[in-house]
């Protein structure tokens, strides 16, 4: 009988697991284990930057756009905008990324049409009035 039991998600004895598998949990999902994340996120309307930047949409428009929590894995190929970015557009996911701090990713699936479209044109006047604020600065 052997000596140490074999642990769940360890699949080899202790003192052996390095040379049978160095990388063990390489490739493995860490991020937020639940399948939408963005189900539970906070939303527009939370975050007091963004719920700044989008004024001239109302509060209950705000509440119906959600922002992925940190460590959310992004879909592959589907589509979403940061609202933290420069420039802030719309992007096609890759299977590698995730959301960060410094993001405010929006998941175009769980936003009503018009209003993505509005929060593309609202992209548009936050990326003019980030040039300009910067322009003021050098200046």
């Amino acid at each position: 009988m052997p000596e140490h039991s074999i642990e769940p998600g360890n699949p080899h004895p202790p003192g052996w697991q390095e040379d049978l598998n160095p990388n063990f949990m390489a490739g493995q999902n860490r991020g937020v284990t639940r399948p939408h994340p963005e189900k539970e996120a906070r939303t527009a309307y939370d975050l007091k930057a963004v719920h700044r930047a989008l004024d001239g949409f109302a509060d209950d428009e705000l509440k119906q756009i959600p922002v992925l929590p940190e460590g959310s894995r992004l879909e592959q190929r589907a589509t979403y905008i940061d609202l933290r970015a420069e420039p802030c557009r719309e992007f096609t996911a890759t299977a590698d990324m995730e959301a960060g701090p410094n993001n405010a990713y929006v998941p175009k699936s769980d936003v009503p049409y018009e209003l993505w479209n509005r929060l593309l044109e609202a992209c548009t006047g936050l990326d003019s009035r980030r040039t300009e604020g910067a322009r003021g600065r050098a200046a």
